[in-house]
């Protein structure tokens, strides 16, 4: 794209990207409802104690503030949130709602 061969037309994200604030969404775009991303995040074992879930979770929202964590996640186009455990969990879940809903009305299959 940089090197002009390349055109971006959307973003399958809800929101534009800060990376390409001036390419539309694809809801922007015309296909209103289109939502497709993807996230990282620090999981841990069942059973982890609380006191350790909210240590790592100070910890990592710390890192995740860094001047230069934050400038290596936006040269590749991640933009961090720092979600709370109860936060990030309700993600996870909506998450696999909705594409358990989709690959049930596609029928779509691994391969």
């Amino acid at each position: 794209m940089q090197a002009g061969k390349l055109k971006a037309i959307a973003v399958t994200t809800s929101t534009r990207s800060s990376l390409l604030p001036d390419v539309p969404t694809i809801a922007e775009a015309g296909l209103s409802g289109y939502d497709a991303n993807n996230w990282y995040g620090f999981l841990a074992p069942a059973k982890t104690p609380q006191l350790v879930i909210d240590k790592l979770y100070r910890e990592i929202k710390k890192a995740l503030s860094l001047p230069d964590v934050k400038e290596k996640l936006a040269a590749v186009g991640a933009e961090p949130v720092g979600n709370t455990p109860q936060e990030f969990a309700a993600v996870i879940r909506a998450d696999v709602a909705k594409w358990k809903r989709i690959v049930q009305e596609t029928g779509a299959k691994a391969e």
